[in-house]
């Protein structure tokens, strides 16, 4: 099957992992994912003595079925990831227009109802607060407030197709925020779902792993398929570049 196939095949199973049983790679999802590929030809050879520890061929055959689950899900996730950069990128170059449309607006308004104490305050309403979100509500709200009151900025001159302007860059600039933020509801499931096949990859391979190292803890030559390769590189480098101590006699 397709890794494709292989998510959905899973997806069910996936969704129905507990939150507080769900865990976040500790490790490079690729590295993982090759580890436990390669989990899965090691113990093949030895699925008979296996079966004594509890581990079934079934299970063993289900590896590279929740492997190929983790690929997509970290597929769909990346291109979430990389879309919410894309965002943070065109955010960072709208942003300021946006902040200078609805400075402008505040100013054009605060002259052209001077004479209107009502309009005045909520205008200065409008003003108030601060963040993202609170400037797009701002231009969307002063949109609003020039159309109602078209008559006193026509006398001045104002392009009125600013305030359609406005309008439009509220909206579409408050999807662009959500995307940026990483708060839209499909980049979250995306990311829940990454985590769920990473968790339910990891308990097989964590369980085939002991019951490997179980069986051969008298057999090196058996026994170094059933460790992560990653972890022992990366333990032993801590080993090394950790520094000497001195002991004190008393």
């Amino acid at each position: 099957m397709s890794n494709s196939d292989d998510f959905q095949t899973k997806l069910d199973v996936l969704k129905a992992i507990p939150n507080e049983q769900v865990q976040t790679p500790t490790l490079p999802v690729d590295v993982f994912l090759q580890e436990a590929e390669n989990l899965y030809h090691w113990c093949l050879a030895d699925k008979e003595k296996l079966v004594i520890t509890g581990i079934s061929e079934e299970q063993i055959n289900d590896l590279p079925v929740r492997a190929g689950a983790l690929r997509e899900a970290q597929s769909l996730w990346f291109k979430q990831r990389y879309s919410q950069e894309e965002a943070q990128r065109d955010w960072g170059e709208l942003s300021p227009l946006a902040y200078d449309l609805r400075d402008e607006l505040l100013h054009v308004f605060r002259f052209a109802y001077r004479n209107d104490a009502a309009i005045l305050n909520r205008v200065a309403e409008v003003a108030e607060g601060s963040g993202h979100a609170d400037m797009l509500q701002d231009l969307n709200n002063l949109a609003v407030l020039g159309r109602e009151n078209a008559n006193a900025l026509s006398a001045i001159g104002f392009d009125m197709t600013k305030l359609d302007k406005a309008a439009t860059m509220a909206d579409e600039m408050a999807d662009l925020l959500a995307t940026a933020n990483g708060d839209k509801a499909e980049q979250n499931e995306a990311k829940v779902l990454r985590d769920q096949a990473y968790t339910h990859l990891k308990e097989l391979v964590d369980e085939i792993r002991e019951a490997g190292k179980y069986l051969f803890w008298r057999n090196a030559t058996r026994l170094k398929g059933y460790s992560s390769k990653f972890w022992k590189r990366k333990n032993s480098r801590k080993t090394k570049n950790e520094p000497e101590t001195e002991t004190q006699s008393e």
